[in-house]
């Protein structure tokens, strides 16, 4: 017996999370399903499918139903043969086991869909969409086992948190972010107005374009000339700079009462000269635009602490438009930010047209239902039964990865594009066998082998992080390297066109799961041919075909740390060091684990040592994918702990060690352990390139939501990146150095607050960023409140309602009984959540 298929959305669901530590690793939760359309399910013909980041134990399912992982974080619901009717207006509660934790709304799941007829060549897909998630409100809801001890954000810890900051007056905090090397203030002003030409050398012509757009943005209209000596001087010439990791950036910019003159050592010395000139600019000028603005007399030089300052997106997961790309470049320049790591491929989606192979984006460029992937990859994170649409379709065609490159070269930003093999690659498989199978079918079977990246024979049993059990490149079979070698040479010919700089590939690499390979027939065979006895020599075979292939089109092998990576026994356990395989091929590595517990938090300097070029990528402080805080409706996951806005601005990539405090769990860290890790020779601290922030898309399921966990942080990357040493881990009392630290962070914050906040409120119709929650705390029958960035309004209210941006300011403590409710609110009235206090 089948199900007849409504036209409309047949159930409604509900899930709650009941418990952590259920039975060791395990979490216990309920989904209520309820049947609201006008027909009975029946306990056979549709199956339920949805997203989750964690296992079910499938023995443990209650409510008449079985529950089965399927592949990926995809899984279906299939009722059992007593399940029944389930009649129109009924509801059924299934609870199941679930594997590690779940204390944020990230962790439930997502992107529900039921099909009827399923399994069948008839089956129908309706999308249902998210479930309504239950608060999170219990300790063993929020908590994910007994020894965790991080705390749950509340008013008041973050109360306690924000205590240490006031509010600065203005010309206390600094004028341009990321800090100068040297910045001296004078008397007057330069007025800009449509009189003041903007002269520069011809090879500045593009510089001059971007300073005019950036003034008429501001209101002021301004002509370009290639000769005078009034206005703005743009030029290129010698910088005496004393401190720099990177001399051709570096600028002086001289401001007078007669004319600004920009010199840069390169064209990109001048452009971070100009996104300094825009920083000066008034920023009521760019909420509303007047046709002259003026700009403090004063001197500035500067120049880089490190040549890489970087920032990482992955669109594979979940795809972001160009507005978005576009919108991200744009904020990376701003903050002189110079890298753009592209994660354009992943399991879940090939998202750069490559018009040799277009089954790369036919396939792997879309997600939804399927029968058997010919058409598009299945559902993940949510994204749901239908095809069509973000964030699980997507892809840039030529023209706009090409317009994407100009973008970013205009603005001095070197694009790395990442392909990721020989894991991480499902959607490139899928699509190649989909290539294969249309071309066999004509008759084409050498076309079809050409670049299939499939051992069809292979019974290698793995499972990757993400859950995948089919994600990985025959690595032994040569339509592997034609693969990959074609893919760079389309890429090569789009960057030309772009008229953008081609230096490196990130290869991906990493997370290779144990036992991929170990059942491939040719694998094996290829193995025996050339005298290997491990996957290690196979890996490292992959990892000198893949720098071959670069090498000969003058490119550089980037790829994340596993790239240069050993395991060796010892003892009963395998210890990961530098693989001596590959230290003199300029291999430029992005480390990210330094998980503070889990044993590789010093591979980065032991990398770094050992001869690699090393841009760190450190989980801790670095992924911005991860929540900001313990708080349950906060996006983002917390593997590797919680990024709060202050932790990029935290770090300290010389000696990591020095604001290491509590492992994942929030136990203090052992100085003895801390002791015995490896830190930075001088060789290698020569090596470490600089930094890079990470945006992972697995949450990021829309623009919006990119933006909320982009910034701030990227301001704090940035700073940390381009500015000097701040000296922190010279100081060797603790105490000492927390007050320092404590002091530069107000500053800071109040930057953060009194000034680049609101630029970006006012830049390209306003961005998106995290609007930080006040902060709360009863005191002696009153109510204190604060905020992470002063010189935002906090705002409340006293009779049960919301804050709106007419309810009273706070300005000091409220004294009042009863439910009190706060926000703080940005200079376009955007407002955080909101925090209730009772007194």
């Amino acid at each position: 017996m089948t199900n007849h298929c409504p036209t409309d959305v047949p159930l409604k669901l509900y899930w709650e999370l009941i418990s952590n530590n259920y039975d060791g690793e395990t979490f216990l939760a309920e989904l209520t399903i309820t049947n609201q359309s006008d027909q009975d399910l029946l306990n056979a013909g549709w199956a339920l499918y949805f997203n989750a980041c964690r296992k079910t134990k499938p023995e443990t399912v209650t409510g008449d139903v079985h529950i089965e992982h399927v592949n990926g974080d995809l899984s279906k619901l299939t009722p059992s043969a007593n399940f029944g009717a389930l009649k129109p207006g009924e509801s059924r509660k299934v609870s199941y086991v679930g594997l590690l934790w779940a204390i944020q709304k990230t962790d439930a799941p997502l992107g529900f869909y039921i099909v009827y007829g399923d399994g069948t060549e008839k089956a129908q897909a309706i999308a249902i969409g998210d479930p309504e998630i239950a608060a999170f409100v219990k300790p063993e809801q929020r908590n994910r086992k007994l020894e965790d001890i991080v705390p749950c954000v509340t008013p008041e810890s973050r109360f306690d948190d924000n205590a240490m900051l006031t509010l600065l007056p203005s010309d206390a905090i600094g004028q341009i972010t990321p800090t100068p090397v040297s910045i001296v203030t004078g008397n007057g002003h330069f007025v800009i107005d449509a009189g003041t030409p903007i002269v520069h050398q011809a090879e500045l012509a593009s510089e001059a374009a971007f300073l005019q757009r950036s003034l008429a943005d501001a209101g002021v209209t301004c002509m370009l000339s290639a000769h005078g000596n009034v206005g703005i001087q743009l030029k290129v010439g010698a910088v005496d700079v004393p401190e720099t990791g990177n001399i051709d950036e570096a600028y002086q910019l001289d401001v007078t009462t007669e004319r600004i003159s920009i010199t840069g050592v390169t064209p990109h010395g001048v452009l971070n000269g100009i996104q300094s000139l825009r920083q000066l600019l008034p920023l009521q000028n760019y909420r509303e635009p007047q046709p002259t603005v003026t700009v403090p007399v004063l001197r500035v030089l500067d120049a880089p602490r490190f040549g890489y300052r970087g920032m990482h997106l992955d669109v594979g997961r979940n795809f972001s438009s160009k507005k978005t790309v576009l919108r991200l470049l744009d904020v990376m320049s701003l903050y002189k930010l110079n890298k753009f790591h592209f994660h354009l491929t992943d399991d879940e989606g090939w998202r750069v047209e490559i018009r040799t192979l277009p089954e790369l984006t036919e396939i792997g460029g879309k997600r939804g239902f399927t029968l058997n992937e010919r058409d598009n990859l299945v559902p993940s994170f949510g994204s749901g039964a239908e095809v069509d649409g973000l964030p699980g379709t997507g892809f840039y065609s030529k023209e706009d990865f090409i317009e994407i490159l100009r973008f970013a070269t205009e603005r001095h930003i070197e694009v790395i594009p990442e392909f990721d093999v020989p894991a991480h690659a499902r959607a490139a498989i899928k699509a190649m066998e989909v290539r294969y199978h249309r071309l066999k079918a004509q008759g084409k079977l050498k076309e079809a082998e050409e670049y299939l990246l499939t051992d069809f024979d292979d019974t290698s049993t793995y499972e990757s992080v993400q859950l995948w059990n089919d994600n990985v490149v025959c690595i032994a079979k040569e339509a592997c390297y034609s693969f990959i070698e074609t893919v760079v040479y389309d890429l090569i010919l789009m960057f030309k066109e772009a008229g953008a700089p081609f230096r490196a590939i990130q290869t991906g690499g990493d997370e290779v799961p144990d036992g991929a390979w170990m059942g491939s027939p040719i694998c094996r065979a290829f193995m025996v041919e050339h005298g290997m006895q491990s996957i290690q020599e196979l890996q490292n075979y992959f990892v000198g075909r893949f720098r071959d292939i670069l090498k000969k089109n003058h490119l550089t092998v980037a790829g994340w740390e596993e790239i240069a990576l050993t395991k060796e026994a010892v003892g009963d356990k395998h210890v990961v060091k530098p693989n001596p395989a590959f230290t003199t091929e300029n291999f430029q590595l992005y480390v990210w684990n330094n998980v503070w517990g889990w044993g590789q938090e010093d591979i980065a300097y032991q990398l770094a040592n050992a001869g690699y070029k090393v841009v760190l990528s450190n989980v801790t402080n670095l992924y911005f994918d991860l929540a900001y805080e313990k708080d349950p409706e906060e996006p983002g996951y917390y593997w590797g702990g919680f990024v709060t806005t202050r932790k990029p601005f935290d770090f300290c990539p010389l000696n990591i060690y020095a604001t290491a405090t509590v492992d994942g769990l929030g136990h203090d860290l052992k100085a003895d352990t801390l002791d015995k890790m490896v830190r930075l020779t001088a060789k290698g601290t020569e090596n470490i390139l600089g930094l890079q922030g990470q945006m992972w898309g697995e949450n990021t399921r829309s623009g919006e939501v990119l933006e909320y966990l982009a910034y701030p942080r990227i301001i704090g990357l940035a700073e940390r990146a381009w500015a000097k040493d701040p000296g922190w881990t010279f100081i060797t009392d603790k105490a000492l150095r927390t007050a320092k630290m404590d002091a530069d962070w107000n500053v800071f914050a109040n930057r953060l607050g009194q000034r680049e906040l609101v630029r970006l409120d006012s830049l390209l119709g306003g961005y998106g960023y995290r609007v930080p929650l006040p902060g709360a705390k009863v005191q002696n029958g009153m109510l204190s409140a604060n905020v992470e960035a002063p010189g935002l309004v906090v705002r409340y209210t006293t009779d049960g309602s919301d804050p709106t941006p007419s309810s009273d300011c706070y300005i000091g403590p409220i004294q009042a009984k009863g439910t009190i409710k706060l926000a703080t609110f940005t200079s376009t009235d955007r407002q955080s959540r909101t925090t209730t206090v009772t007194l």
